[in-house]
C-alpha cells in the first residue's frame, strides 16, 4: 500500500511536470514568440498564476477527471487496489505519450492523454469482469470529447475577432505601427498572467485528477472530502518545473512556427484561449488547452489570409492529436496488465 501510495505521487508529480513541458509551455508561447516577454519572465509569471489557478479553480475539472470517464467508486469498492493500479497506468502511459510528443516539438493535447489513458483503464476492468461496459460515464466521455472539437473552433472565432477590431480601430488608423505594436506588449503581460490561471484551473487536473481518485479510494487521509490542497500544489508547482526546464521546445513551435506573430496577434490569441479555457473550467470539462490556443493561433493567421498560416505545421499537429487518444488507451491498458502482476 505504502508503494503504491509513493508510485502514485511521483508519477502525478511526473505527469505534472510533462504537463508543464508540452501544455504550459505552448500556452505561453505566442508571449515569447512576439518577443514580448523572455523565457525566464515566463517561468515567473507561471509560477505565480498557474499555481492559483490550480488552487483557486482547479478541484472542478479534477474531479471529472478522478469519477467522470470510470465509475471509481464501484471499481474501489471490490478491490481499492484496482483503483490504484490503474491510476498509476494511466498517469504512466499519459506522461509517456506526452514526453515523446515534447521531444519532437509537438504541442500535444494532454487532456486527451490523460482521458484516452483512464478510458484504457476502465476498458480492461470491463474486459475482467471488474464492471460491465455500461458501467463506464460514456454520456460524460461525449461531453468531453465534442467539447475538444468546439474549443478549437472556439478560439479560433473568438481570436479571429478580437484580432478583427484591434486591426480596425488601432493598426489600420495608426500612424507608427511600432509604437502600437509596442503598447500592447505590456498587454501581453496580463493576457500571459490570465492564460497561465486559466490554463493552472484546468490542466492541473490531468495530473493530480487520477492521483486524487485513488488516494481517496485507499483510504488516505484527508481525501475523504475532496482534493486536498497539498495536491492542488504538487500540480502546479510540477507545472512550473516542467515549463522552466524542457518547455523551450514546445514554446518554439507555437511561438514561431505556424504564423507570424506581433504583439497584437499574440495578446489576440491569449485572450481568446484563456476566455475559452476558463468557461471551460467553470463548466467542470476538461478541455485541451493546445487545441484551443492553436486554433486561436490559426485563427489570428486567417485574419491576414490562409497564406499567413504554415498547413505543413498544422498537419503535423492534428496528426498527434487524433493519434493521442487510442495511443494513450493502449498503452494504459498494456501498463495496467503488466502492473497488476507486481502489485495484485
Amino acid at each position: 500500500m505504502d508503494l503504491l501510495i509513493i508510485a502514485l505521487t511521483l508519477a502525478g508529480l511526473y505527469m505534472a511536470w510533462n504537463i508543464g513541458a508540452n501544455d504550459l509551455a505552448n500556452a505561453m508561447g505566442t508571449s515569447v514568440g512576439t518577443g514580448s516577454v523572455s523565457i525566464k519572465q515566463v517561468v515567473i509569471i507561471a509560477a505565480v498564476f498557474e499555481l492559483l489557478g490550480a488552487v483557486l479553480f482547479g478541484d472542478r475539472v479534477t474531479e471529472t477527471i478522478a469519477n467522470g470517464i470510470v465509475p471509481i467508486d464501484a471499481v474501489g469498492s471490490i478491490h481499492p487496489d484496482i483503483v490504484a493500479v490503474g491510476m498509476l497506468a494511466a498517469i504512466l502511459a499519459a506522461s509517456f505519450w506526452v514526453t515523446l510528443t515534447t521531444f519532437y516539438n509537438l504541442p500535444v493535447s494532454t487532456s486527451h492523454s490523460i482521458v484516452g489513458s483512464v478510458l484504457g483503464f476502465g476498458l480492461v476492468a470491463a474486459y475482467n469482469g471488474t464492471i460491465s461496459f455500461s458501467d463506464i460515464h460514456w454520456g460524460e466521455i461525449s461531453k468531453i470529447v465534442a467539447s475538444w472539437f468546439v474549443s478549437p473552433v472556439l478560439g479560433a472565432i473568438f481570436a479571429y475577432v478580437t484580432f478583427s477590431i484591434i486591426r480596425k480601430i488601432y493598426l489600420h488608423r495608426a500612424i507608427d505601427l511600432p509604437f502600437v505594436e509596442k503598447k500592447f506588449i505590456s498587454l501581453q503581460l496580463i493576457t500571459g498572467c490570465y492564460i497561465a490561471f486559466a490554463h493552472g484551473s484546468n490542466d492541473v487536473a490531468n495530473a493530480i485528477g487520477p492521483l486524487g481518485a485513488a488516494l481517496k479510494v485507499m483510504g488516505v487521509a484527508g481525501v475523504e472530502a475532496g482534493i486536498p490542497i497539498w495536491v492542488l500544489v504538487m500540480g502546479g508547482l510540477g507545472m512550473v518545473m516542467g515549463m522552466a526546464t524542457w518547455g523551450y521546445k514546445v514554446v518554439l513551435t507555437i511561438g514561431s512556427k505556424i504564423t507570424e506573430l506581433t504583439p497584437t496577434r499574440g495578446f489576440s490569441a491569449q485572450f481568446a484561449t484563456a476566455s475559452v479555457v476558463l468557461l471551460h473550467s467553470y463548466s467542470s470539462l476538461p478541455i485541451s488547452t493546445t487545441h484551443t490556443l492553436v486554433g486561436s493561433v490559426i485563427g489570428v493567421g486567417l485574419a491576414g489570409g490562409i497564406a499567413a498560416v504554415d498547413l505543413r505545421v498544422i498537419w503535423r499537429i492534428i496528426s498527434s492529436w487524433i493519434a493521442t487518444v487510442p495511443i494513450a488507451a493502449l498503452t494504459s491498458a498494456l501498463i495496467f496488465v503488466g502492473l497488476e502482476v507486481i502489485f495484485l
